[in-house]
């Protein structure tokens, strides 16, 4: 079976949950630290319920091939956010297209989800990413630091807790199912 795109980073990013919630029952005197870590996250999505106009052009918007070079992602405006779909996969031509967690497949699996702009880091955009293996959602940060590259970054509570990925802008052509040409 075709383990999903970038499976490595959400397992680094479960193996960091658990660290922490380890590292939370500890103490009492954490659990004070664990509040103002939260309410840093909070205020981190200041934005949130407020009504905002996205921009009909930035930097994080197109077609963005993942670090490994297994998805492409389509990233782009949903409504009042932006959200990142999975178009296109690279699994082998004798392999069936493979499936998230609960049976769906991933051809056009919408996994970057409520992407709103950063007020306090203007040009970088707070979301939720899903990890299909197991279903689960994280905290996620993107941006564009140059033209061509997008930045992913998934955690847990805080950014400190997560993993960067570096994703480079994708021209090439998708085939039937979602399938990925050979070395993209």
């Amino acid at each position: 079976m075709t383990e999903l795109p970038s499976a490595q980073f959400f397992r680094r990013i479960a193996v960091m949950s658990g660290f922490l919630a380890t590292a939370l029952k500890r103490s009492a005197f954490t659990w004070v630290i664990a509040a103002g870590l939260l309410s840093t996250v909070a205020g981190a999505r200041a934005d949130e319920g407020k009504d905002i106009a996205l921009p009909s052009q930035a930097p994080v918007y197109g077609l963005w091939l993942s670090e490994k070079h297994d998805g492409v992602f389509r990233i782009e405006p949903c409504g009042k956010t932006i959200c990142g779909t999975l178009i296109g996969l690279s699994y082998g031509p004798n392999e069936p297209m493979p499936h998230a967690k609960d049976g769906r497949p991933e051809c056009n699996l919408v996994m970057l989800t409520d992407f709103r702009p950063m007020e306090d880091e203007p040009g970088r955009w707070s979301g939720k990413i899903l990890d299909p293996d197991a279903g689960n959602l994280y905290h996620a940060q993107i941006w564009s630091p140059q033209p061509g590259v997008l930045k992913l970054r998934g955690y847990i509570l805080v950014p400190v807790f997560g993993e960067t990925q570096t994703w480079t802008r994708y021209t090439g052509k998708i085939g039937p199912e979602c399938r990925m040409p050979p070395n993209p």
